[in-house]
């Protein structure tokens, strides 16, 4: 049995990578396929994706490194809950987005600037759902997966750090 867990285990930065590819691609899916423009929340939501899948093709070649890069990806998990978060807030309309997230031209002081500040503004809103199931829109689904795969990566980090005391 102890022989299963240790596989297990070992196989968590493999397992973390694979969500966070699979997570991405989907992102991808919906803007290129599904035609849903993301607004600046959700590409910065994706970054911490983007960190998960390099810190654990390193800690895949270097398995030494696999205990502290579990708890690191779970620290990239925790950010993106917190982005996932922020950007939930926002549409709900709890709060104010970032200055990236509205409408464009609120400084302008001449025509120029002005369509300056337009043509350089998003394309989507923070503060529009743009897609939602059973009334939850993707960030909703994204903090989530991000409370998930963060528990799951400090839980993995424990076992593993378990498993090497027990040696």
């Amino acid at each position: 049995m102890a022989a299963i867990a240790s596989r297990t285990i070992a196989r968590a930065p493999l397992a973390l990578l694979a969500a966070s590819l699979a997570t991405l691609a989907a992102a991808l899916g919906f803007q290129h396929v599904g035609g849903l423009d993301p607004c600046v929340l959700c590409i910065y939501q994706r970054w911490p994706y983007l960190a998960v899948a390099g810190i654990c093709s390193v800690a895949l070649l270097v398995r030494s490194w696999t205990r502290p890069a579990l708890f690191a990806c779970a620290g990239a998990f925790v950010a993106g809950l917190g982005l996932a978060g922020f950007h939930v807030g926002v549409e709900q309309g709890w709060w104010a987005g970032t200055a990236a997230c509205g409408g464009a031209g609120g400084g302008a002081a001449t025509v120029e600037e002005l369509r300056a500040a337009i043509m350089s503004a998003p394309v989507a809103r923070c503060d529009t759902v743009a897609w939602s199931l059973f009334g939850i829109s993707m960030a909703g689904y994204n903090l989530l997966l991000s409370a998930g795969l963060a528990a799951a990566s400090v839980l993995a980090g424990l076992r593993w750090q378990a498993r090497d005391a027990a040696r």
